[in-house]
């Protein structure tokens, strides 16, 4: 029996207005409004609201038939809570259905993990805090920006409690390997990984509207048929898109909506079954080990970081912005908090790239900015003031051995606190338990007005204490 996950991504960012060099120490509102909002209103109109429907409506009709899981950034509910409030009601709606898993990434959608191990661990956390409070679900799947992935970070999704990570099925990684099986990372033994199917993720994404390809048009029953046609052994097909796909780059009119509604008949026919990510590591077996060194991605045909690290302008960029990490750590200031959070999004180092489309890349497509260097030069004007901020609240002149002290008290604080928290927790329970164990019938009145007997062991107890 083949199982079928969908996943469908979230995400924007906070983009940046034009900042010039001269509002340098003059102005500390670094983001574009206007943008924000129209971009995020249109696509809730175009592509988020359309999809979701969608899938309330399959839900409906198939019940626990279908079911699928949603990956969405920090950033982008907080633009959807201010331009576009009426669509995280639906999202609640399809968290209610219990037919979507909720799946754990960063906040906003960084880069931390590949820069700072500590930072990134935070993000994290803070993510997954948001979608318990919104959505009532605790994440206990882990995908991370762009699917990015290598056995250091495995390390650390394992050492935060995380037992199963979805990222890329890269060809170079794999060779002759399939995506289609669970597998267990060399690095942490005990996080099982799930892995993309590139090739029939494309087909609907890349190919679905080309009518110059050989097998266009896609119906539903050819491409579940597909899916069933696969090897028996093969028995988890990964199909990750972002939401987007839906509705803006494939518009309604190319029958996209219709496609996926008439996905589960057909699949309900070829005894296909849509599962959550969580449900297909709890019923099928890793079938081996993956040892991947250098990080990979989802993004371009090389499917590794080069998108975002690959040329000088990026890598002094993230220098610059992780090197005051601890320092805001450290700060209370709010403001400068939400600053951070947002001048994190990868999108920001996405825009620097200077890979050209010959290298499979479409980077000047999704950016704002005339040129790389463009984007550089506004990032960095943003940063700059940033860190004069940053400098206010914690002067270059507190030295390394002083920042460390107080990062070290404060770590021992958070773990005194994490000590006390138990104790308390503990002793509630005593309180609770010996509660329930000295939980006495109620003694009623006698009708001639005598005493009422004790019962026996309040009667041992006195008796003990006279003695």
């Amino acid at each position: 029996m083949k199982n079928v996950c969908f996943y469908f991504k979230i995400h924007q960012p906070f983009r940046l207005k034009r900042y010039r060099f001269f509002a340098i120490g003059n102005s500390n509102y670094y983001f574009d409004d206007f943008a924000n909002d129209d971009i995020i209103t249109r696509l809730v109109e175009q592509s988020y609201s359309p999809m979701v429907d969608t899938l309330l409506d399959i839900i409906k009709e198939n019940g626990k038939g279908f079911k699928c899981a949603i990956s969405i950034t920090g950033t982008a509910i907080e633009q959807i809570e201010l331009y576009a409030p009426e669509f995280n009601e639906k999202l609640r709606k399809l968290a209610d259905t219990g037919c979507v898993e909720f799946l754990s990434e960063t906040y906003s959608h960084s880069l931390a993990s590949l820069e700072d191990p500590e930072e990134f661990m935070r993000d994290v956390k803070m993510h997954d805090t948001l979608i318990k409070r919104l959505y009532g679900q605790t994440p206990k799947v882990f995908t991370n920006t762009e699917l990015i992935y290598d056995d250091d970070i495995a390390l650390l999704i394992s050492s935060m409690g995380f037992k199963t990570a979805l990222t890329e099925g890269a060809k170079h990684i794999l060779g002759w390997k399939s995506p289609n099986y669970v597998y267990k990372a060399a690095s942490a033994p005990g996080l099982k990984l799930l892995l993309t199917n590139d090739k029939l993720s494309e087909d609907i994404s890349r190919r679905f509207a080309r009518t110059d390809w050989d097998e266009y048009p896609l119906t539903a029953d050819k491409y579940v048929d597909w899916i069933a046609s696969l090897p028996e052994e093969e028995q988890v097909v990964n199909l990750y898109f972002s939401m987007d796909t839906f509705g803006s780059f494939l518009p309604k009119d190319t029958g996209i909506f219709d496609f996926m509604r008439a996905l589960p008949r057909f699949a309900k026919e070829r005894g296909v079954v849509f599962t959550t990510p969580s449900e297909a590591v709890a019923k099928l077996k890793p079938v081996g080990e993956l040892a991947i060194p250098y990080p990979i991605s989802g993004t371009d045909e090389a499917r590794d970081v080069s998108a975002w690290k690959g040329n000088d302008l990026q890598r002094e960029a993230l220098n610059k912005l992780y090197s005051v990490s601890e320092r805001v750590s450290l700060c209370s200031d709010r403001r400068l908090k939400q600053d951070w959070e947002y001048l994190q999004s990868s999108d920001h180092f996405y825009y620097m790239s200077t890979k050209n489309l010959a290298d499979g890349a479409a980077h000047s497509s999704f950016s704002p900015y005339d040129s790389p260097f463009s984007a550089f030069t506004n990032y960095m004007n943003v940063l700059a003031d940033f860190l004069v901020r940053v400098q206010e609240q914690f002067p270059e002149a507190i030295e390394n051995e002083e920042l460390n002290s107080l990062l070290l008290t404060i770590r021992n604080q958070a773990a005194e606190i994490d000590e006390l928290n138990k104790e308390v927790k503990t002793l509630r329970n005593n309180i609770l338990n010996a509660d329930d164990s000295n939980n006495l019938p109620e003694v009623k009145e006698p009708e001639d007005g005598k005493p009422a007997s004790r019962p026996a062991r309040q009667r041992k107890t006195a008796a003990a204490k006279k003695k």
